[in-house]
């Protein structure tokens, strides 16, 4: 099983330099192998099978930094290339750019040159880096990824090959249905109901992030300020994004440690963001994060994941009775079935209905 284990790094200002080289280099030759890639297709209608290997006498600055860093950015633009032709909704390979793409580039562990020794890792062509490791691991490095957020800090991706580890079977399922007023509705096999609030982090702190981006646009491009600004602008989202993933990894963990077989609605988060009015609180609450967490935590725990049709009528029907009466505003959240009268609330009635799909 392959896990991937993050930390957060402290290098000199020397290894920042090395670091940011390394970003360049990477970004740099994905590049320049997609716009030949581009030009050759033009001119031969043919597929041009070039390395980054070829450019290092035409690009001398290529050879100061790790040779892994070029050889993954050009699995990443095979990988783009493939995801491309298997499915055109995915999009054509896009050039990356210095200010908007993420910073960060992969190497490889080969014979033991990546390793962790008293609070620091070994990486190939700059040796050792403090890093600050929050928890252990067992098992053999196959590779890692060095990045840089916004906000100026740098992390390492350590992805590692272990023993399988699956918990203890349990025979409990649960039904999850998610919301906005409340993140998450859930009810299991013992009839227990639970409402989760949504933390709605994002809208706690629009206040103050929309101060800080007031104050990033009044300062002069180019200057030391208007970095200053940016900075703050970057903390802020970053502390919204941590909160929100602390929040959804407490919860997902909590659901798939306690149940076996769990049953999720099937949401597009990309259709329903096209509704203006409820996109922002949509992409506040991180209900695709949310089902990704989900997912790959089951799958390591021996955990089954069911997810309802994307059109079962979970809200339509009645979790007492079975009677379907029809789709409802959304602002009608409780209701009395006509067939047996049954007093239903909305989001508790969907989550028994989605339970139904695990007996």
């Amino acid at each position: 099983m392959l896990k991937a284990y993050k930390y957060r790094l402290y290098p000199t200002e020397q290894q920042k330099d090395y670091f940011a080289n390394c970003f360049g280099c990477a970004r740099f030759i994905y590049n320049q192998m997609l716009s030949e890639k581009i030009d050759h297709y033009k001119e031969t209608k043919q597929m041009l099978q070039n390395t980054p290997a070829q450019y290092k006498k035409e690009f001398p600055f290529l050879k100061e930094v790790d040779s892994l860093a070029l050889a993954n950015a050009q699995q990443n633009l095979e990988r783009a290339y493939k995801n491309f032709f298997r499915d055109k909704s995915v999009g054509f390979p896009k050039f990356k750019s210095k200010h908007k793409s993420k910073a960060s580039y992969t190497t490889n562990n080969q014979g033991g040159n990546i390793r962790l020794e008293d609070g620091k890792i070994k990486l190939p062509k700059i040796g050792f880096v403090k890093l600050k490791q929050h928890r252990t691991f067992e098992g053999v490095i196959k590779s890692c990824t060095i990045s840089m957020n916004k906000s100026g800090k740098y992390f390492v991706s350590i992805l590692v090959k272990s023993e399988e580890g699956k918990m203890e079977f349990t025979k409990r399922k649960i039904g999850i249905d998610l919301g906005l007023s409340d993140f998450a509705i859930t009810t299991n096999d013992l009839g227990e109901v639970k409402k989760h609030e949504n933390p709605k982090h994002l809208y706690k702190a629009e206040k103050r992030l929309k101060k800080a981006q007031r104050s990033l646009s009044r300062k002069q491009k180019g200057g030391k300020n208007r970095n200053k600004a940016r900075l703050q602008v970057a903390k802020k989202h970053e502390k919204i994004s941590n909160q929100r993933k602390d929040f959804l990894h407490k919860l997902t963990k909590k659901i798939t440690d306690e149940n076996q077989v769990i049953v999720i609605e099937t949401l597009s988060s990309k259709n329903l963001m096209k509704n203006r009015k409820l996109a922002k609180s949509i992409g506040d609450a991180g209900w695709h994060e949310f089902v990704r967490q989900l997912e790959y935590k089951a799958e390591q725990k021996g955990r089954t994941i069911i997810k309802a049709d994307r059109f079962y009528p979970s809200s339509q029907m009645c979790s007492a009775c079975g009677h379907r009466d029809g789709k409802k505003p959304l602002h009608i959240r409780q209701w009395e079935c006509p067939h047996c009268g049954e007093h239903l609330d909305r989001d508790i009635n969907a989550s028994k209905n989605l339970l139904a799909l695990a007996k």
